[in-house]
């Protein structure tokens, strides 16, 4: 009987040892991103739910295609970073050297938000703005403007409405699952702050 109990006090220990180191993982750049997000004027959360989705928050990580880092931003993006922001001795390294840049994780939320403001400036317009955002963060401008493009002039073509018409299966699973895991954030904080307004002042 006492192996049955210290078994289960192990695992119950095992357990909450991993729930609180994924917590840490998962929340460890919250500062970073809520910076950066400030500053180029996008939503921390959705920031967040696109590293999720990339590289649950790894910043090692080199994609198949040389997206480096926690949001997976390309050297050609990188490069496009530096031009417009006049970084030109950062320039020459993103040319030269991108992983030395890119693998560090405040530079590249920086870019990767950067970039997210100038895809927020083609749709901010458009209903559900974020889900065309996303798309386009995976598959690029032009084909995302292409799927925005209403069946009828002058139509209002709704965020769903706009995912049906992603035509590559992978970008349009994860269109889904960022806004599904986006949604979630924004749900799971409008409940906090609604229980701490409820909360009786001690």
């Amino acid at each position: 009987m006492r192996r049955v109990v210290v078994v289960i006090l192990l695992v119950l220990t095992l357990l909450l040892a991993a729930y609180v180191f994924n917590r840490y993982w998962i929340h460890r750049f919250d500062p970073l991103i809520a910076r950066q997000a400030a500053i180029y004027r996008v939503d921390p959360d959705l920031v967040w739910s696109i590293i999720y989705e990339e590289t649950y928050f790894s910043p090692w990580k080199i994609g198949k295609d040389g997206e480096i880092g926690l949001m997976q931003v390309t050297p050609t993006v990188g490069r496009e970073w530096a031009t417009e922001t006049g970084m030109r001795e950062l320039g020459r390294q993103m040319a030269s050297d991108p992983q030395s840049i890119l693998r560090d994780p405040e530079r590249n939320i920086q870019i990767g938000c950067w970039y997210l403001e100038k895809i927020y400036e083609q749709f901010q317009d458009a209903p559900e703005a974020e889900t065309r955002m996303v798309a386009a963060y995976n598959a690029g401008p032009s084909r995302a403007v292409e799927w925005s493009r209403p069946d009828q002039p002058g139509n209002t073509q709704s965020g769903a409405e706009f995912i049906n018409r992603i035509d590559i299966p992978s970008t349009r699973a994860y269109v889904i699952s960022i806004m599904q895991r986006y949604r979630q954030v924004k749900s799971s904080r409008t409940s906090s702050a609604a229980l701490q307004q409820t909360s009786p002042v001690k």
